[in-house]
């Protein structure tokens, strides 16, 4: 008999431990001690060196480790990192890898341990119950598999049958809308634009993926502003620099490799302002390991000039704080104002100007947490600078005005031309891989008419018009039953999303759920009535298709475009790409179609082909992905061409939000990530960086905040979270550790804190989870 479905978490209160399996989400390795201790030690360095030997030497495969770093992010036959979006070296760097690309590819590399004697010995009921970090180092999935109820175990499936009853499934459902199709960064272009295909000529535009819970806010904001979702700057750009500043993002751990250009920024004379209410250590100087002569003499270089610790969620008023400061100059000196281009360029600008003069200093200093005389510094320092990159990541964009908080920073450029000229611009710091190339090639559940339109005349299919579900409302829909197939292409699902007990239940409600993936983690456990596990190839390994042996593109997070080419032979004979994959479970699902799946699986230059027809910006896509380094996709407000409804640059004139005090007795909590860590994949309970050795269940307080709780450090403390709904969610058993944080403000890691996050506590702006600020109390444990 099936097992008894587990109980609703409880409405009033969810806690960690309230649904099977919950009390091991996130956890590492049980350490037998831990330790804390202030990080003094340059970003990357020889610390990275030390543990980047020490990654290949215990890896499964230390000599394909190693081999890897010579031909990974190079154009000469290499494969892209599956790990940030970070851009390739242009000039050709040959070892243009970081510490955690070496991490992300060894892990990627390990043996298929998840095969069918280990199902067999490991029930559902059991393996819920594992850590995160156990399920992962089992090692790579090497065969499709299928939940057997009667067991409760996986068990080995044909990829035809597995296909099948994909197929047969969707045909099954009463409309097309009762499938969701989720996808994360790791996705290819061609790939993407396949899946994307599938589930359109199928019937829905129920196409959630990461970027709903990452970068949406940035994508909208940039949209409305500018006329396309994208950053504007290159490398040539952060080459050029007179200052850039650096909001919400850690580079040491989110995107190592900017370290390099910081570096050499820092040598041109450049302001590097780091806005974070954490001081990082990446916002302080470098050690380059590929710089042979530095590593040799420990001669370091700074990777930042002025930190600002703003509180979080007060980074829209600091900008317009900034901005305040400089209208208050060009009162007396105008010139500080592009006055030539805000007239010729730009749309808003007496309504935003009269925003800014009717917001009070006092306002300002209360939500940003930094002083006037601060912030007037900071706007000096920005006038001083005639060419400015600002840059961010999810500290800025997972809050309930993200959206906002993006057009102010994009207004503060807007004001001086920074937008269309070299050296200049804004610059989201995209996460995984092709994160951005997704959404380029079709991944959107609020697609265009412009590119429906376009997927109708070349593709010859009619695909649905109306909006589909993004992440948030696809869960809350499985929840209710309105969807019943989910399919999830890559990524730890379960983990990433918020308020995972009710992501539990959500998933568990379905009659089908469909996992294409590398490793064995959570999302694979918490399953439909019926599961598939689908094992694909990893970016490192060779893909040989009917035509022969096959390349990928991604994009990176300055729309560059290049070909990608697996080095190792894959780690199963059993393991398909995502093409083949994707082409299998089409064919199943669409009998009667038109189009030329096969065609497509045998040999993915015939996709590119038909990518080109579509996608504005890939015209002679095949051969121009070939060229060295790729291409880079046209942006039009690079260009200084505004494709919005007044075919200008907007400039936003809202009010600051009023949500910044998170109430007496309260806190507002920031989710960051570790160093050793990436997304939700979990290599360690070390967090270098910030000193923290052998455990992640803690909570970064100020000391002034621990000592009115009656705390000190390493003191076992509750933490709850209440939500928009009027429900709360406490975790039981962290540990308090004081750190140089701004009062009234914390810090933890992801995704253990998701938890804390409920389905309700989404921005209305972007439909984002808020995880980077959530308000909790935090109190001394009382029980044992």
């Amino acid at each position: 008999m099936a097992p008894s479905p587990d109980p609703a978490p409880d409405a009033e209160q969810l806690m960690l431990g309230a649904v099977p399996g919950a009390a091991a989400l996130g956890r590492g390795p049980v350490p037998d001690g831990y330790s804390r201790h202030e990080y003094h030690h340059p970003a990357a360095g020889w610390g990275a060196a030390r543990s980047v030997g020490k990654v290949l030497l215990g890896s499964p495969e230390p000599v394909e480790g190693i081999r890897a770093l010579w031909v990974m992010n190079h154009e000469d036959g290499g494969f892209d990192c599956p790990g940030c979006a970070w851009p390739d070296d242009p000039t050709g760097l040959r070892l243009d890898i970081c510490e955690n690309g070496v991490k992300h590819v060894t892990w990627e590399m390990a043996p298929p341990r998840a095969d069918r004697d280990f199902f067999a010995a490991h029930p559902v009921a059991e393996l819920v119950n594992w850590t995160d970090y156990d399920l992962e180092a089992v090692g790579r999935l090497a065969e499709p598999m299928t939940y057997d109820p009667d067991t409760d175990r996986y068990v080995p499936i044909s990829w035809e049958d597995a296909f099948a009853l994909v197929g047969s499934t969707l045909r099954g459902l009463g409309s097309p809308n009762e499938g969701a199709f989720y996808t994360s960064g790791r996705l290819s272009n061609e790939a993407t634009f396949l899946y994307q295909l599938w589930v359109r000529e199928f019937g829905t535009n129920n196409l959630p993926d990461c970027s709903n819970m990452c970068h949406e806010a940035s994508g909208r904001a940039l949209t409305a502003a500018l006329g396309s979702g994208k950053g504007t700057t290159d490398l040539e750009d952060w080459e050029q620099a007179d200052a850039i500043w650096l909001m919400a993002d850690n580079a040491g751990s989110n995107a190592p490799r900017m370290l390099t250009w910081l570096a050499e920024a820092d040598r041109r004379g450049a302001a590097l302002v780091h806005i974070n209410p954490l001081i990082e250590a990446a916002s302080r100087r470098t050690i380059v390991p590929h710089e042979f002569v530095d590593m040799a003499t420990f001669r370091t270089t700074r990777t930042g000039t002025r930190n600002v610790q703003v509180r979080i969620g007060g980074d829209l008023a600091l900008m317009r704080g900034v901005a305040k400061a400089v209208f208050e100059v060009a009162d007396s000196y105008p010139a500080v104002l592009d006055r030539d281009f805000i007239d010729t360029y730009t749309s808003g600008f007496e309504d935003y100007r009269a925003a800014v003069a009717a917001t009070s200093w006092a306002d300002i200093v209360r939500d940003s947490g930094i002083t006037e005389v601060d912030i007037r510094s900071l706007a000096a320092s920005y006038l001083n600078s005639q060419r400015v990159i600002f840059a961010w990541c999810l500290g800025l964009t997972q809050h309930e005005h993200g959206v906002d908080t993006v057009r102010e920073l994009t207004n503060v450029l807007l004001l001086r031309g920074n937008i269309g000229r070299p050296g200049a611009g804004p610059a989201p710091v995209r996460g995984h891989s092709n994160v951005q190339g997704n959404r380029t090639c079709g991944v959107d559940h609020r697609p265009t008419k412009a590119f429906l339109d376009r997927l109708a005349e070349v593709c010859g299919i009619d695909p649905p018009r109306e909006h589909g579900l993004g992440t948030v409302a696809a869960i809350e829909a499985m929840r209710r039953g309105d969807v019943k197939v989910f399919v999830a292409l890559g990524g730890n699902f379960v983990m990433a999303a918020p308020d995972q007990p009710r992501t539990f239940e959500a998933l568990r409600n379905c009659d089908l759920t469909v996992q294409v993936s590398t490793k064995l983690n959570r999302s694979h456990l918490v399953h439909g009535r019926r599961a598939l596990i689908l094992p694909c190839l990893g970016r490192s390994e060779r893909d040989v298709q009917a035509a022969g042996e096959q390349g990928i593109t991604v994009e990176d997070a300055m729309a560059m475009v290049h070909i990608s080419f697996g080095m190792k032979d894959p780690v199963s004979p059993h393991l398909r790409s995502e093409c083949s994959i994707l082409g299998g479970m089409a064919q199943a699902t669409l009998p009667d179609s038109h189009t030329p799946w096969q065609d497509y699986v045998d040999d993915y230059d015939r996709i590119r082909d038909t990518m080109s027809r579509v996608l504005p910006g890939f015209e002679n896509f095949n051969a121009r992905a070939r060229q060295p380094h790729g291409f880079r996709i046209a942006q039009p407000s690079r260009e200084r061409v505004f494709v919005t409804p007044s075919g200008k640059a907007e400039f936003w004139s809202g009010p600051l939000p009023d949500d910044v005090d998170p109430g007496e007795g309260r806190l507002t909590l920031t989710t960051v990530r570790s160093h050793d860590q990436f997304n939700t994949s979990i290599y360690s309970n070390d967090d270098r960086y910030r000193g923290v050795r052998g455990l992640r269940t803690i909570i970064f307080m100020n000391a002034d905040d621990m000592r009115a709780r009656g705390l000190a450090e390493f003191d076992l403390i509750d933490v709850t979270s209440f939500s928009r709904d009027g429900t709360q969610r406490t975790l039981y058993g962290y540990r308090a550790v004081a750190h140089p944080i701004p009062p009234g403000n914390a810090a933890g890691y992801m995704p253990e804190l998701n938890v804390l996050c409920g389905l309700a506590d989404i921005s209305s702006q972007s439909e984002q989870p808020v995880t980077k600020h959530l308000v909790v109390e935090v109190t001394k444990q009382a029980r044992a």
